[in-house]
């Protein structure tokens, strides 16, 4: 199956447990790839035989920049479910949640949460 990759999006947003998180908030960094059949939109060169990844980013955007939710894992459930119910030619999609400032005493890169959903789950 073909993909759509959207790699290294970058948002502010208010998720965590601890209410400093809530309250001053943070970056998250998101992968997201949309499993489609893309060879119709390869042989036609036409916008309506494919997803606009410009549309799943702002459907993205808006969950993660204006909602909040205390677990990593429930945003990337919420935006994988956005994406399978309103993105019809998408099969199965992955997110990857990272988020590189967590309040972890430590040196690391990032923690995070990767999931895929297909429409048969």
């Amino acid at each position: 199956m073909d993909k759509i990759i959207m790699h290294h999006l970058s948002f502010y947003g208010y998720h965590g447990v601890l209410e400093e998180e809530k309250r001053l908030g943070q970056k998250f960094i998101l992968d997201i790839e949309l499993w489609v059949d893309l060879a119709l939109a390869g042989t036609t060169d036409h916008v309506d035989n494919t997803v606009s990844y410009a549309n799943v980013y702002e459907d993205v955007k808006e969950l993660a920049e204006n909602q909040s939710f205390h677990l990593i894992e429930a945003l990337a459930e919420h935006i994988s479910h956005r994406i399978l119910e309103k993105y019809g030619k998408v099969k199965k999609v992955m997110v990857r949640v990272k988020k590189p400032e967590a309040p972890v005493k430590g040196i690391f890169d990032y923690f995070g949460v990767e999931i895929e959903r297909s429409r048969d789950e």
